[in-house]
């Protein structure tokens, strides 16, 4: 089988991730050397972004998403690819250098981009109705969204933003919260 192209550069946390990505896909990478991303780092992400496009796709940990955080700040419309926690374990870790093929392949081909927020399009209303705030299972039910959306999980709040963020519809929503609820 022929592995997928991604003619973006890719934005990893190290040289195991870049190993990894290159089992799974053709690909170019930019390696961010850890949390301390330095200005050189963040200039050739500029560069790459200016270029061919680039995509963040950090570990689902607190690290990874420190350089994530720290890379939108700076280039707010970079694409973005999610792993899910439970994809990336491993005995010895968690990572993106621990997730199969097959699973880095389907997160590079959910990628997002952020948009600038006008006015929120789902709300905290929104959110309780969908019982992913305030309920006893609200937990199980945003990791399985979070899953499907491939946005990685996010607290109730954190989600609320991303679902706007993303200009993720409420029919999408709806139809994915209506899959977990068997009520297809």
């Amino acid at each position: 089988m022929d592995k997928p192209v991604i003619k973006e550069i890719i934005v990893v946390e190290g040289r195991d991730d870049t190993r990894r990505l290159k089992e799974a896909v053709v690909c170019d990478t930019i390696e961010t050397n850890g949390s301390a991303i330095n200005e050189a780092v963040l200039n050739e992400i500029g560069v790459a972004l200016n270029t061919r496009g680039a995509i963040v796709f950090t570990d689902p940990d607190f690290p990874g998403q420190k350089i994530r955080n720290t890379i939108i700040e700076r280039f707010p419309n970079i694409k973005e690819a999610f792993m899910p926690r439970e994809k990336a374990i491993a005995r010895n870790g968690l990572g993106i250098e621990h997730a199969s093929v097959e699973d880095i392949q389907k997160s590079l081909q959910s990628v997002v981009t952020r948009y600038e927020i006008e006015k929120d399009h789902i709300t905290i209303r929104d959110m309780n109705l969908w019982k992913l705030s305030g309920t006893i299972d609200a937990r199980e039910r945003r990791t399985y969204l979070t899953n499907r959306l491939n946005i990685g999980y996010a607290n109730a709040s954190q989600l609320k933003n991303k679902l706007n963020r993303y200009k993720i519809e409420h029919s999408a929503v709806t139809q994915i919260l209506s899959e977990l609820d068997g009520e297809e």
